[in-house]
């Protein structure tokens, strides 16, 4: 008999300081260690531990993997991570599809999983000109 789970997700990033500033802002969360090539972000993410990992090459192809994140103000949330770095890609019904800073899609939804608003972090809606 053996246990899994889930415990990291891994985000590459062509330009490593840039992916740090976004994703820790994006997420709310501080840099716990940082080297070269990885940065560990720590914080409360429902147990999961996010790392970004510097990576030479830009993205190539489309990510077959992403994250999406909830939000009950999809356009207030959407418009918060395009002040980060973030591009808008698409507008799909009422969520976004999303690119971060090395292009990593990623999507902004209304909120899907059980418990929400638990465990989320309130932003202010006030854009930075």
């Amino acid at each position: 008999m053996h246990r899994s789970r889930l415990g990291s997700i891994g985000i590459d990033c062509n330009d490593l300081d840039t992916g740090v500033f976004f994703w820790s802002a994006t997420l709310g969360m501080d840099v716990a260690d940082r080297s070269e090539r990885y940065a560990d972000l720590e914080g409360d993410v429902g147990g999961l531990r996010i790392f970004l990992q510097h990576v030479p090459e830009p993205k190539a192809c489309k990510t077959r993997v992403h994250l999406d994140i909830e939000s009950d103000d999809v356009e207030a949330e959407v418009n918060r991570l395009v002040d980060l770095g973030a591009r808008t890609r698409e507008k799909i019904h009422t969520w976004w599809v999303m690119e971060d800073p090395s292009g990593n899609e990623f999507c902004v939804v209304q909120p899907e999983t059980p418990g929400f608003p638990e465990r989320t972090r309130t932003w202010s809606t006030l854009r930075h000109e």
